[in-house]
C-alpha cells in the first residue's frame, strides 16, 4: 500500500467505529505554552484529555504532523529514527477503553493491512493483566507473543497527572535484522522488533505524593507511525525507501552526483538531507521562522545541520531551498498548506542558508584547528567556551561541533557551554530588564502600598472626581505635600483614574489632577509591579493631602493621538498579514503621541514597492472609515472567533477584543478611535532589520502624517532654490547632475588607471631576490586608501609568476598593508595572513588573511619604513619553521 492509501485506510477504518476524523492541527501549539513544537498525535487534544474543554465528539481520529529532536544524532545513522513523521491516532474521551481499543487495533492490522498475524507481537505493562487478558482471550495472540515490559517502556506519564498503562504492537521483521540472541523480543535494542502502535489506557491520576488514584473519566489516546507502518506495509528495510520518501533521497542523489549505497558516510549524509528537509519544509509552512530561541531554534539546527551534510557531498552553494517543490509533490496532496506558501517558504530556507554560508566556511576553519590542537596535545574534550564562540560568533549550534568532534573521537565541554550561553542569555535579560523598567530601581519603593485598588475608568472618559488613596514624594509615604517644599519626584495613587498607564508598549496618559487651589501636572502613568495604576509629576500650586477630593483630567488632545497610533498598529499588523503571510506576528510596539514603532518577524526587507503597497493598503482602510469595537469576551472565544494573540503572553481568563470592522481582530487592553476615519492619514516613515528575522516599521498619523509632509516639501522647495529651478524642474535637474558626476567618474577612473601603469612599471624595477631566489617587493606607495592599495596589489600579481608583494602606505596618521604570496610559495609554506600579522606588529596594528592574499593596518606611521624593511627576515624565519 502506498503511504497515502494508508493513511486514508486508518481514517475510514476508525470513521467507521464512530469517530470524527480531524485535519492535522499545526506543528506550532496554539493555547499551549509548555510545548515548543507538537509531538504527539495527542498533544493538540491536551484540553479534552484533562477536561477543560468539551471534545466536539468523544470519539475523534487524526493524523498529525509531528516534529522531535531527542534523537536527532540518529537521523541517518538507523533506519527509522526521524525529527519529522505523520502520527494515526484514535482517542476516546470517557468512551470505549482498553477492550474496544485493542481489539480495533488488532482488526486494522490484520483484516485491512492485512500483515499476517504470526509476525506481530505485543507488549503490555507488567501489572496489567487485564490487557494481557484481552490480548490472549480476546483476540487469541499467543500468549509467547506477550511480552510484559516495565515502567520505562509501557507506562505513559509526565510528572504528575493524567497517566496509565499502554500496550504496543511490534512486528518482526525477520532474524537478518536481529541480535542474534535465541531469547530477542520486543523490548530488545535491536532492530527486530518494530514498534508500530502504541495504545495508551489513561486511567490514573499520579498525585504529588507519588500514588495514583483512579479517574474518573477514563481516555484512549493511540500512536501508529504511519512511516513506521509503510516500511512493513511495503516490504522495505528503511524509512528512506518509502513511496513518500525515497523519491526525495533520488533527488539529493542526483544533485549531488553521488552513489547510494556504496560510502556508508555519505550514505549517513544524504539520509539526513533527505530526513531534515522533510521538517525544515513542514516547520516554515508552519510559520516557525529561523531564530536563537525556541522553536526556531529547533529549525535553525537542523537546517544548518542540514547544510553541513550537503558541504560534505560537495553542495557548496544554498541547494535546500531548491528541494522544497520536491516535498510539495510528495506530500502537498494532503498537506495543501506546502503549495499555497511553497514560495514563502523557499524564501525563507534560501535566506537562512545564504546567512549561514557566509559564516560556515570560517567557522570550520576554526574548528578544524581546534581539533588538530587537541590531537596534539593528546586531550579530548573541546572546551566549551570555544563551542561557544562558535556558536555566538559564526552561528554554530552546539549540535554541529558536537557531530564533528564524534567523528573525530572526541567531545565537548556541554556544560561549560551552557554556562557561557546562560551567562550571556543573563547579560541579555538584564539589558532588556533595565530598558523596560518602569522605575528604574524605585520598584520596591511601591510594595508598602500593594493592598491599595485604582479603578480604571478610562475607555469611556476622560475627567473623573476621584479621592487621592496615597502620596510618595521623594522615596516617603507622605500624608500631606505643598508646592512649596519642592519635592522633585511625586508619585499619586487615586481611588478611580481615567489615565491609562504604560502597558502594551501604548505610553502612559499626561493631564492634570486638581482642586480649588491646587495643581498637580500628570507627566507619566505607570502600573506598579502589582498592577496598580501610578501617577507620576510635579506639585504645580498649593497642597494635596491623602483623602483629598481631586479632578483627575486626561489631556485629550494627546489622548487623540495615541488612539490613532495604537489603532493604526491594529491595521499595519492586520495588512502585512493580507500581503505577506501569517507568519507576520508581533514583536513588540512603541505607540506614542507623536509617532509609532511595530516590530514584527519576517524573513526579509521591504522593497520600495511592498512599502508603497502596505501604506495604500492601510490608508484605504482608514479611509473606509471602519467602525471599531471593543469585545469583552473569554479567550477561548476570543481565539474561536480569530483573534490575534500573543501566545507568550500570558491572558487572564476574561480578555478585550478590538475588532475593526470585518477586518482586524486583535486581543487588546489599550485605547482606540471609534471608527479609522479619526486616524486621518498614516505615512511610514521607515523600515528596516532589527535581528535575525525581525523587522521595525516606523510611522506617523494625523496632524503628525500633515507635519511630515509639510517638512519634505519644504526641503523641496530649497531644493529647488539651490538648484534655480522650478519644484517640477528639480527630478530633471539632479538627473543632469548626475550624468555629469558619472561623466567625471569615467574621465577620472581613466587617469587612475594610467597612474597605477606607470606606478607598476616603476614598481617592478624594486623588485629583489632574496633566500631561495624569492623574488620579494617590499616597499612604500603613495595610495588614498586600502582600495588603492589592494588594486595595485592585483596589478602587480597579474605580472608576478613567483613571488612575494608586500605594499605599503600611510595617510592620516594610518598604515595600511596588503601582501600577496604566490602559489609555489604557499606550498613551500609561506602564508600572506601570517606573514602580513608580523609585519603589521612592528607599526602597533594587525591584521590577517588568506594565504593568497591579506591586509592589515596599523598607528605608527613613523614605523612604516623598518617593518617593510624586516620583511626578508619574517619570511625566512616562516619558511625555516616549515622545514624544522
Amino acid at each position: 500500500m502506498r503511504t497515502k492509501e494508508i493513511r486514508e485506510a486508518f481514517l475510514s477504518f476508525f470513521e467507521e467505529k464512530g469517530h470524527l476524523i480531524l485535519p492535522s492541527f499545526s506543528l506550532v501549539p496554539q493555547r499551549d505554552s509548555s510545548l515548543l513544537l507538537i509531538g504527539a498525535g495527542m498533544a493538540p487534544l491536551k484540553p479534552y484529555f484533562t477536561q477543560e474543554k468539551t471534545p466536539p465528539k468523544k470519539r475523534i481520529a487524526t493524523c498529525q504532523k509531528c516534529v522531535r529532536t531527542a534523537d536527532i544524532e540518529r537521523v541517518g545513522v538507523t533506519s527509522r529514527h526521524a525529527t519529522f513523521f505523520e502520527m494515526l491516532g484514535n482517542f476516546s474521551f470517557g468512551d470505549y477503553f482498553k477492550e474496544e481499543a485493542i481489539q480495533w487495533a488488532w482488526e486494522l492490522v490484520t483484516t485491512v493491512f492485512k500483515l499476517p498475524q504470526e509476525r506481530l507481537w505485543a507488549s503490555v505493562y507488567e501489572e496489567d493483566d487485564e490487557a494481557f487478558n484481552i490480548w490472549r482471550e480476546k483476540v487469541n495472540l499467543p500468549a509467547e507473543r506477550i511480552v510484559r515490559l516495565g515502567k520505562e517502556d509501557n507506562f505513559w506519564e509526565i510528572g504528575t497527572g493524567p497517566c496509565g498503562p499502554c500496550s504496543e504492537i511490534y512486528f518482526d521483521l525477520g532474524p537478518e535484522y536481529g541480535c542474534g540472541c535465541p531469547d530477542c523480543q520486543p523490548g530488545c535494542d535491536c532492530d527486530r522488533y518494530l514498534e508500530i502502535w502504541n495504545l495508551v489506557f489513561t486511567q490514573f491520576n499520579r498525585k504529588e505524593a507519588g500514588d495514583l488514584e483512579p479517574l474518573a473519566q477514563k481516555n484512549i489516546d493511540t500512536g501508529a507511525g504511519l512511516e513506521r507502518l509503510a516500511i512493513v506495509l511495503q516490504g522495505v528495510g528503511s524509512l528512506y525507501e518509502i513511496d513518500s520518501v525515497k523519491p526525495l533521497l533520488d533527488y539529493f542523489v542526483n544533485l549531488s552526483a553521488q552513489k547510494y549505497g556504496v560510502d556508508p558516510k555519505k550514505d549517513v549524509s544524504l539520509c539526513i538531507l533527505t530526513e531534515h528537509m522533510r521538517t525544515i519544509t513542514f516547520l516554515v509552512a508552519d510559520g516557525v521562522m529561523p531564530s536563537n530561541e525556541g522553536r526556531g531554534y529547533v529549525l535553525r539546527r537542523i537546517l544548518r545541520r542540514a547544510v553541513r551534510h550537503g558541504h560534505l557531498l560537495g553542495l557548496n552553494e544554498p541547494f535546500l531551498y531548491k528541494a522544497v517543490d520536491q516535498v510539495s509533490s510528495l506530500l502537498g496532496d494532503t498537506y495543501t498548506e506546502l503549495y499555497e506558501r511553497q514560495d514563502y517558504i523557499q524564501q525563507v530556507i534560501k535566506l537562512e542558508e545564504v546567512r549561514f554560508q557566509e559564516t560556515l566556511g570560517q567557522g570550520m576553519e576554526i574548528l578544524e584547528e581546534a581539533i588538530a590542537k587537541l590531537h596534539r596535545q593528546n586531550e579530548k574534550i573541546l572546551p566549551g567556551e570555544e563551542a561557544f564562540k562558535l556558536y555566538d560568533t559564526f552561528g554554530f549550534p552546539l549540535d554541529l561541533p558536537r557531530e564533528i568532534l564524534e567523528e573525530n573521537n572526541l567531545s565537548v565541554d556541554e556544560s561549560a557551554f551552557e554556562a557561557a550561553l546562560q551567562e550571556q542569555r543573563e547579560r541579555t535579560r538584564s539589558a532588556r530588564a533595565k530598558q523596560g523598567a518602569s522605575f528604574s530601581g524605585e520598584d520596591n519603593v511601591f510594595s508598602v502600598f500593594s493592598e491599595l485598588k485604582t479603578e480604571f475608568c478610562g475607555y469611556d472618559k476622560l475627567t473623573e472626581e476621584t479621592q487621592v488613596l496615597a502620596i510618595l514624594a521623594n522615596g516617603k509615604k507622605k500624608d500631606r505635600i505643598s508646592a512649596r517644599n519642592g519635592d522633585e519626584e511625586i508619585y499619586i495613587f487615586l481611588a478611580r483614574t481615567p489615565f491609562d498607564a504604560e502597558s502594551g508598549g501604548q505610553v502612559g496618559d499626561q493631564g492634570l489632577i486638581f482642586k480649588e487651589g491646587m495643581e498637580f501636572k500628570v507627566q507619566d502613568t505607570k502600573l506598579t509591579p502589582a498592577g496598580q495604576y501610578v501617577h507620576k509629576g510635579i506639585l504645580i500650586s498649593g497642597e494635596l493631602a491623602v483623602g483629598d477630593k481631586v479632578t483627575a483630567k486626561v489631556n485629550s488632545s494627546r489622548r487623540k493621538s495615541i488612539r490613532r497610533s495604537h489603532t493604526a498598529i491594529h491595521l499595519i499588523h492586520q495588512s502585512l498579514r493580507d500581503l505577506f503571510g501569517n507568519h507576520i506576528s508581533q514583536a513588540g510596539s512603541l505607540v506614542a503621541p507623536d509617532r509609532l514603532r511595530f516590530d514584527f518577524t519576517h524573513f526579509a526587507p521591504l522593497t520600495e514597492d511592498e512599502l508603497r503597497t502596505l501604506e495604500e493598503l492601510i490608508n484605504k482602510k482608514i479611509w473606509d472609515n471602519l467602525p471599531v469595537k471593543v469585545l469583552q469576551t473569554s479567550l477561548d472565544n476570543a481565539l474561536d472567533i480569530g483573534a490575534i494573540a500573543i501566545f507568550e503572553e500570558k491572558y487572564l481568563e476574561q480578555v478585550r477584543v478590538v475588532n475593526i470592522g470585518d477586518y482586524s481582530v486583535e486581543l487588546c487592553g489599550g485605547t482606540h478611535v471609534s471608527a479609522t476615519g479619526e486616524i486621518g492619514l498614516l505615512k511610514i516613515v521607515s523600515e528596516g532589520g532589527i535581528g535575525t528575522g525581525l523587522r521595525r516599521i516606523e510611522a506617523v498619523t494625523g496632524e503628525e502624517a500633515y507635519r511630515f509632509f509639510i517638512k519634505v516639501f519644504e526641503k523641496l522647495d530649497n531644493f529647488a532654490e539651490k538648484l534655480k529651478v522650478s519644484v517640477e524642474q528639480v527630478e530633471k535637474k539632479l538627473d543632469d547632475l548626475l550624468q555629469e558626476h558619472r561623466e567625471l567618474q569615467k574621465q577620472y577612473q581613466k587617469l587612475r588607471q594610467k597612474q597605477i601603469s606607470f606606478q607598476v612599471e616603476k614598481l617592478l624595477s624594486e623588485v629583489k631576490q632574496i633566500t631561495g631566489e624569492i623574488p620579494l617587493l617590499s616597499t612604500k606607495v603613495n595610495v588614498d586608501d586600502i582600495d588603492g592599495l589592494r588594486i595595485l596589489a592585483d596589478r602587480l600579481r597579474e605580472r608576478f609568476t613567483t613571488g612575494v608583494i608586500v605594499l605599503g602606505a600611510a595617510k592620516d596618521g594610518k598604515v595600511f598593508f596588503v601582501t600577496t604570496v604566490s602559489k609555489d610559495l604557499q606550498e613551500k609554506g609561506l602564508h600572506a595572513g601570517k606573514l602580513i600579522g608580523e609585519v603589521a606588529k612592528i607599526v602597533g596594528g594587525g591584521g590577517g588573511g588568506r594565504p593568497d592574499m591579506a591586509q592589515a593596518g596599523g598607528k605608527k606611521p613613523e614605523a612604516l619604513r623598518i617593518a617593510l624593511m624586516e620583511v626578508p627576515k619574517i619570511i625566512e624565519r616562516q619558511l625555516a619553521k616549515q622545514v624544522g
